[in-house]
């Protein structure tokens, strides 16, 4: 009998799972939309991180790439996708320099972009997983686990530049300050 705990209990965890990503993309989309002070450190720090976690990233790819065809190019891609959506991204952002700070907004449309983005390839993914026992190839024409590293690669590309030029419009505002 308390075998049969084991795979109730997994069920009950992946039924949990799948009740929480929707709230989590929700709160997500509320999260990256909201008003909020541009805090100098934590600036630096984004920026700082942001090239480690490229280098790290793109070794993944390169990795997986000798599994997965075209890997290391879906990555390149995708990172350069991000860096200009994080151009206009910054170039869509509200900004408001006020005594206590620069505070700024990021478009609503651009942050629910990019989380139905992420949504969806959640959804592939586990689209993809379903039908991998399959025989017949599932929609060849999927952007099969390379998808993945596009995804991922748009946005680090996005909050790279996102941070980029954060720090620096914070700069010319403290200069003028």
């Amino acid at each position: 009998m308390p075998l049969l705990l084991i795979p109730l209990a997994l069920l009950v965890l992946v039924l949990l799972w799948a009740l929480l990503v929707p709230l989590g993309l929700v709160l997500r989309y509320r999260a990256g939309s909201a008003r909020r002070r541009a805090v100098p450190w934590a600036l630096g720090l984004a920026v700082a991180l942001s090239l480690p976690s490229l280098l790290l990233f793109f070794a993944g790819a390169w990795t997986v790439g000798h599994w997965v065809e075209d890997a290391t190019v879906f990555a390149a891609a995708g990172w350069l996708a991000g860096l200009a959506t994080g151009v206009l991204g910054l170039a869509l952002t509200r900004f408001e320099p006020t005594a206590g700070g620069l505070y700024y907004t990021p478009n609503r449309w651009l942050v629910l972009s990019l989380t139905l983005i992420v949504a969806a390839r959640v959804a592939i993914g586990l689209w993809q997983a379903a039908h991998a026992w399959d025989d017949a190839p599932a929609a060849a024409w999927w952007p099969r686990q390379g998808g993945l590293f596009a995804v991922g690669g748009s946005l680090l590309g996005y909050y790279q530049a996102y941070a980029l030029g954060l720090r620096r419009r914070l700069r010319r505002a403290d200069l003028r300050g």
